[in-house]
């Protein structure tokens, strides 16, 4: 023991000292890559006499949250929608086949499970079912006599693949060009744990601050369009494509102009087809109902706004992918009387699919270069967006309802469109459109907060507002000039439009203040709107090409012509003495009678409500003049009648259908003086302004309907 015991001790002296893992090493020794105690001195620097420090690493920079980062984020997003699509459709198919393993069951004598069944009643997907009549009319022929496509839905989605607008999983291969931060296709089939992994991943790597330049990525091949969810009319054989052919035509010749949605070069009749049987139909239902006029509306009509409202509805509830879904949504609410909500509905589905970002990446000059198919995309994109833009703000400055939009920086570049080489040749009329709805916007928030409080500031705006409006003319129209002469409709409509926007501006100056406490400026003001409710009626009706062309109008400019007859119809009621009343009265007539020929009879007749008013209040005797004498009344009207012995003493004497111009017997019903809007009535006729629901306090309701004319079913409440 003795032997050993210094042995042992001389073993430990002679062996090398090994230094431990410190945690963290000092300049020199991380040079050297030598192991280091992390202890200032370390033993290497004072064996080797230099001096020990301890400096802090850089950390390696890591990406930032740069435009890769967030294009990645939103492909993960859409991604995961698709999955998740894939997994309801499973599910529904699932659904389906055990609904089929019951009714064996049923034909064989057991009893069935109750199963996802909205109603009562066999299944909509059960053998044998076929859909029921809707709006009274054959649908076509039975589901056994052509492919057999699902019924529209309601407020619930269909139990079948199609339940969800938009949503059809690509099926192109996966290849290798596909960039590094791409979800691989191929994955679409992994756990849902795992998708949201890599979500979260691509989330902390973007929250890290970066200052290296993005990345360059390969450019992806461009996959297959994927199909659409629901088929058109012409595929499920309601419409036959000659009939389907001849409305595309009738809408293409007017109605564009009006909303100008469309290039007629890019969307053709095959390519909307293919594109958007949503927009499709809904143009389709446009066309019907104008190819229509007076007459009695065709089942066509009926069918194909069914199903143009039946698509629509699948979008509240499912992610849209596709822009030409604001366009199917937009058409909706131009030709409707309550296009509020449908139109609140399309802005909604633009700002998700990052539509107001398409001027600006048009007018991004970095030198990145887009394929055709890019710039086309962002042409189109682009238009829309301006359209839906105009029309948002002109619906809520028309009916006083709080503007959706209020971001200005998103139409900035809209000049854009004009000098590109995909523009349409109405997108002159859209760029005018968007530029007069910006300073109308800038004009009402200015105006309306003073409550009809008119002075000398009010009066000094009210002039400037009037020379911006001029000189937004005397622009827009060098621009049309350039391609169209004077005459042109597109020119008549821009000069309407500077002639009612300087009625406008007035009317909202002049809300709730009463002719007889007008100091002389405001009658001024007064008389300066009479003229350009004049000129603006004037241009109505002596312009061939505007009055061929107003059936296709939407309820705007229906609304443009009908008010500046009602305004001309006030003024001749305050003030008899210094107008020319026959002069007056003959041209709201004309535009009366203009309106029935275009089956606006709405507005036609607010118009000769005012006017037996006027003859009754300066003693004309009848309407036997009346342009229309030998016309029935409007079918919606006939809701409006009462008794000949309805007597009430607190409103004024009724008015007969001779006194409207309508052929009625005498001794059936009469007009009810409650169904005339207040803005109408005796009462008010003192007050020039306009009302603060605007045009719907203004002409008559159209009870029962949902915003279209014709025998619709009532659709049921919301809760």
């Amino acid at each position: 023991m003795d032997q050993t015991a210094p042995a042992a001790s001389a073993q430990n002296q002679s062996a090398p000292h090994i230094p431990k893992r410190g945690a963290r090493a000092c300049t020199a020794c991380r040079k050297g890559k030598n192991r280091c105690e992390g202890e200032a001195p370390c033993r290497r620097c004072a064996h080797n006499g230099i001096a020990c420090v301890y400096e802090k690493p850089e950390k390696k920079p890591v990406n930032g949250l740069n435009g890769a980062s967030v294009e990645r984020l939103s492909r993960l997003e859409g991604q995961y929608l698709v999955m998740q699509s894939q997994m309801i459709g499973m599910q529904s198919s699932l659904d389906r086949i055990l609904s089929l393993v019951q009714t064996q069951q049923a034909s064989n004598g057991m009893a069935p499970h109750p199963m996802y069944n909205n109603g009562a009643g066999p299944s909509r997907e059960g053998p044998g079912f076929l859909p029921p009549h809707r709006n009274g009319l054959d649908m076509g022929p039975p589901q056994t006599e052509r492919q057999r496509f699902p019924p529209l839905p309601g407020f619930a989605p269909p139990p079948h693949k199609y339940a969800t607008y938009g949503i059809v999983p690509s099926t192109a291969p996966s290849s290798d060009d596909e960039s590094e931060d791409t979800l691989p296709r191929a994955t679409l089939n992994a756990p849902i744990e795992a998708l949201q992994g890599l979500a979260n991943a691509a989330a902390e790597l973007a929250a890290a601050p970066s200052a290296e330049p993005p990345r360059v990525k390969k450019r992806k091949r461009a996959e297959p369009i994927p199909r659409n969810a629901f088929p058109h009319v012409v595929e499920k054989g309601l419409v036959s494509d000659s009939e389907a052919r001849e409305l595309y035509n009738i809408f293409f010749a007017g109605c564009h102009l009006f909303i100008p949605l469309f290039d007629p070069m890019y969307d053709t009749y095959e390519s909307l087809m293919e594109r958007t049987p949503w927009t499709f139909d809904a143009i389709l239902a446009v066309a019907g109902k104008i190819r229509s006029g007076n007459g009695p509306l065709s089942p066509t009509f009926y069918k194909c706004l069914e199903e143009a409202q039946g698509i629509a509805r699948s979008s509240l509830f499912g992610p849209v992918v596709r822009k030409e879904a604001v366009q199917g949504m937009l058409l909706l609410a131009a030709w409707s009387t309550n296009g509020w909500l449908p139109s609140g509905h399309a802005m909604r589905m633009a700002l998700d699919l990052g539509l107001h970002r398409a001027l600006e990446k048009l007018a991004d000059d970095t030198g990145k270069q887009r394929t055709p198919d890019e710039e086309r995309d962002l042409v189109v994109s682009a238009r829309i967006w301006l359209c839906l833009y105009w029309f948002d703000h002109q619906m809520s400055l028309g009916t006083g309802r709080p503007i959706v939009l209020r971001d200005e920086s998103s139409i900035r570049h809209c000049r854009l469109l004009l000098n590109h080489p995909m523009a349409s040749p109405t997108d002159v009329r859209l760029i005018s459109q968007v530029e007069l709805i910006a300073q109308k916007t800038q004009i009402y928030e200015t105006l309306a907060p003073l409550n009809g409080q008119v002075n000398h500031n009010t009066l000094s705006f009210i002039r400037r507002a009037n020379v911006a409006l001029d000189k937004w003319w005397s622009d827009c129209d060098e621009l049309h000039r350039q391609t169209m002469d004077q005459d042109s409709l597109l020119r008549k409509i821009l000069a309407g439009e500077l002639h009612y926007a300087k009625l406008w501006v007035v009317c909202v100056a002049l809300r709730g203040v009463a002719w007889d406490k007008m100091p002389f400026e405001q009658r001024e003001l007064a008389f300066q709107a009479k003229d350009a409710a004049s000129n603006c009626l004037s241009i109505f009706l002596t312009s061939p090409e505007y009055r061929a062309a107003l059936r296709y109008a939407v309820h705007d400019s229906l609304v443009t012509a009908a008010f500046s007859g009602l305004f001309l119809l006030k003024m001749a009621s305050l003030f008899p003495a210094e107008l020319d009343l026959g002069a007056i009265i003959g041209q709201v007539e004309q535009l009366a009678q203009l309106l029935s020929e275009v089956a606006a009879e709405r507005y036609a007749l607010t118009l000769r409500i005012m006017l037996a008013n006027l003859r009754r209040k300066v003693g004309i005797i009848s309407g036997v003049a009346t342009p229309a004498p030998t016309m029935p009344p409007p079918t919606f009207a006939q809701e409006m009648l009462v008794s000949p012995t309805f007597v009430d003493p607190a409103l004024p004497p009724p008015f007969t259908m001779e006194e409207l111009g309508f052929v009625w017997p005498s001794d059936r019903n009469i007009f009810s003086p409650s169904a005339i809007p207040v803005w109408l009535q005796e009462q008010s006729l003192a007050d020039l302004g306009l009302p603060v629901n605007g045009s719907d306090g203004i002409f008559l309701q159209m009870n029962g309907a949902n915003g279209w004319t014709g025998d619709i079913t009532p659709m049921p409440e919301a809760w």
